[in-house]
């Protein structure tokens, strides 16, 4: 099933409505067990971030006010930054190297689906 899901978010990704709406560069952070999401996604309105995947697997969504703990979801008024001092982070576990591509599928309340490809970064 999950699987099923994650292929059709895949496809949907393709089509050009989510093309035309593709985040800035994103680079993946290396860390001792995964990889840190640094960035920004620009939406034209207000939506929330459901979750993001990538072969890997699901990442999780945090928010950090001032602790850090895992949701189910982030809000994202119109643009969101991600990074290691943002208020909200993806992390990605897994064995990942520098300068390895990595595809991940942001998927949107609104039904919306991203694409992008994310260079891993020291």
């Amino acid at each position: 099933m999950k699987v099923r899901t994650l292929l059709c978010a895949a496809l949907l990704a393709l089509s050009p409505a989510a093309q035309a709406n593709a985040p800035q560069p994103i680079t993946l952070k290396l860390l001792r067990e995964g990889v840190l999401l640094s960035g920004t996604l620009k939406l034209s309105r207000t939506d929330e971030l459901l979750g993001v995947w990538s072969s890997a697997g699901r990442a999780r969504l945090m928010r950090c006010e001032p602790r850090c703990k895992v949701v189910s979801s982030l809000p994202v008024p119109g643009q969101v930054t991600f990074g290691p001092d943002a208020r909200a982070r993806v992390v990605l576990g897994g064995t990942f190297k520098v300068g390895q591509r990595v595809g991940l599928v942001f998927r949107l309340k609104n039904s919306q689906i991203l694409s992008v490809q994310a260079v891993v970064t020291r």
